[in-house]
């Protein structure tokens, strides 16, 4: 078993806390030829991820099975393996952060932060030139009041980068339970809700039915949301992506 961190934004980070998420899908950075179809060991269409040995040209110009397996997709041509792990793999969700170390008393006198919101504790915690103690906070709980270095409020944000985020600060802990690929607009409701996305707008209700109005579906809204993440024309080029089920094994409710 191996583990690999992974960035979540904001949004995904409290579906993922409140238990609606449970799929994310990653572009799959070198992309299939045009006319890709995977396929299993029987030579059958199959779109799951498994575990093969792809062939590798020797130095008289030969294939030959390689000597190491891999997990992934592929055909009699093509072979891509997963970056992300394998099923029983973990995954530690990167999030923004910060940590805080102290606060002042009614006396203006340094004391130990007492969370009053989800937190992490940590105790010299390597990180940039130095080590970090107190407890790590989250910016998917919402905004915080950052002090200086001597406890005082001074308005600037201490918010961290999630790429910059360490194991060590990291609360929610995942399991990769299924992988397998697909193109990016082929994703259906069901897995839209999956992805943690939620039927949006008005709707027709039983006592009047003529009342609904624009309806933003699951889809719709994991459409609107790549979008915005990754621009347009990646929704529009329609690539292959890695889809990854997974279940959370820590933080949250179980």
């Amino acid at each position: 078993m191996k583990e690999r961190g992974m960035i979540f934004n904001g949004g995904m980070v409290r579906a993922l806390l409140d238990g609606r998420k449970t799929q994310t899908r990653r572009i799959m950075k070198v992309q299939p030829s045009e006319d890709f179809t995977p396929m299993n060991m029987a030579l059958e269409t199959d779109y799951k991820a498994r575990w093969y040995t792809p062939g590798i040209v020797d130095n008289d110009g030969y294939l030959q099975p390689s000597s190491k397996e891999v997990f992934g997709v592929s055909n009699e041509n093509e072979g891509y393996s997963c970056p992300f792990g394998a099923v029983g793999d973990r995954i530690w969700v990167r999030e923004t952060w910060g940590v805080v170390s102290h606060e002042l008393d009614e006396d203006g006198r340094i004391q130990p932060w007492k969370p009053e919101r989800p937190a992490t504790a940590i105790h010299e915690m390597p990180f940039g030139n130095g080590y970090y103690s107190g407890h790590a906070i989250y910016g998917a709980d919402g905004d915080f009041t950052w002090g200086d270095d001597d406890g005082y409020e001074d308005g600037r944000s201490c918010w961290k980068p999630s790429i910059h985020m360490p194991r060590a600060a990291s609360r929610i802990l995942l399991e990769i339970t299924d992988v397998r690929v697909e193109r990016l607009n082929a994703i259906s409701q069901e897995d839209a809700q999956a992805e943690g996305m939620e039927l949006t707008g008005w709707r027709p209700t039983y006592s009047d039915p003529d009342s609904g109005g624009e309806v933003m579906t699951p889809y719709d809204n994991f459409a609107e949301l790549w979008s915005s993440i990754y621009g347009d024309e990646s929704w529009k080029a329609n690539g292959w992506v890695w889809v990854i089920s997974f279940k959370r094994v820590e933080g949250g409710a179980a």
